[in-house]
């Protein structure tokens, strides 16, 4: 059977609406899944109706993570948050861990998880941290902008390989203290963490970069999207 996905949806503050790029869904289904995008809620009751159906979660990306994530002062260089989305996608990842249901979280995803969980982040690189390489690509966003260093040992290099790996890059937010409860999984030629697994999770698995723009002409995207479906299974 096909396992069901909950997908985080995209929130758009001007037209006040949901939306979603196709790219994770049509990534979700080649892989063997079936997405399915949740609803922009805080009751509790809706979120455990929705989560108790699926079989993963995909945390996606979109709005900055509101720095009270992680006990900071909002500055000038962070986007306006959704708060909506960061009480629901707390609800669904403390959900997650609580019953080990396998997730994966892409660009916001892994900045979020690693706020929710203890860490902290850059709320703008380009002023914070610098930009000593690529990470906010121009179209197409497709292609491999810069290069991450996967570690020996952890989940990602048993699905990609451990070592030098291309990737894409579209952020200008990043992690800065990892969570007690992650591992770091991989790190850009720059130092910034681009990977974490969550540590006791049997599939908890978050990345910097877009599998959703280049599972098609990326093996390594494909077979990170494969490897979550299939801990789904």
């Amino acid at each position: 059977m096909r396992p069901i996905i909950g997908v985080i949806p995209l929130y758009d503050d001007d037209k006040d609406s949901l939306w979603m790029l196709p790219g994770y869904m049509r990534a979700v289904e080649v892989c063997g899944g079936v997405p399915i995008m949740f609803p922009l809620t805080t009751d509790e009751e809706e979120l455990e109706a929705a989560f108790n159906i699926c079989q993963g979660i995909l945390f996606t990306g979109g709005h900055d993570v509101s720095p009270s994530e992680y006990g900071a002062i909002k500055s000038d260089k962070c986007g306006k948050p959704c708060e909506a989305r960061d009480f629901m996608e707390g609800f669904l990842l403390d959900k997650c861990i609580e019953e080990d249901k396998p997730l994966l979280g892409i660009c916001r995803g892994i900045q979020f998880i690693n706020a929710h969980l203890g860490g902290s982040l850059y709320q703008d690189l380009p002023s914070e941290y610098g930009e000593k390489i690529e990470h906010h690509m121009v179209p197409p966003y497709d292609r491999i902008v810069h290069k991450v260093d996967v570690a020996e040992g952890t989940k990602l290099a048993n699905i990609i390989g451990a070592g030098e790996h291309g990737v894409n890059s579209y952020h200008h937010q990043a992690i800065k203290k990892l969570a007690p409860i992650l591992t770091q999984a991989a790190v850009s030629e720059d130092g910034l963490v681009e990977a974490v697994e969550i540590i006791g999770q049997r599939f908890g698995m978050a990345v910097q970069w877009h599998p959703e723009f280049s599972y098609r002409n990326n093996e390594d995207s494909k077979k990170i999207v494969q490897a979550f479906i299939d801990a789904c299974k």
